[in-house]
């Protein structure tokens, strides 16, 4: 029985790294695009003052008032980071300002849809 060091059958492949999080906030509209395996690419959005809410039953555009917590991490509360799941407090059409939750990946995808509380 050979108990020595392995080798490695091949190096890291390009594929195998991963990158870093691109972190939402509230500031004026800037998206970053980046090349993905298979030749595609994808759209993130770095910061965002729009959201697209669904309030009764139709989706509108809202103008996005303020951040109110993310309960995935506590740190991403305090730095006001929008993830899936977080809740914001955005002004309709209608001016009613009302509390919304984070139903698509801002991150990974380039639209930063609602849904009304």
């Amino acid at each position: 029985m050979y108990h020595g060091k392995k080798n490695r059958a091949h190096k890291k492949r390009k594929n195998h790294y991963g990158r870093f999080p691109v972190e939402t906030k509230i500031d004026k509209e800037k998206k970053t695009s980046i090349k993905c395996k298979g030749g595609g690419t994808k759209t993130k959005i770095v910061s965002t003052e729009y959201a697209n809410v669904i309030v009764d039953g139709k989706a509108a555009k809202c103008k996005i008032i303020s951040f109110e917590e993310n309960p995935v991490s506590q740190d991403y509360s305090r730095r006001h980071i929008i993830t899936k799941g977080a809740i914001i407090t955005v002004k309709t059409p209608d001016k009613k300002e009302i509390k919304a939750r984070v139903s698509s990946r801002p991150g990974q995808s380039s639209s930063l849809n609602a849904i009304s509380l």
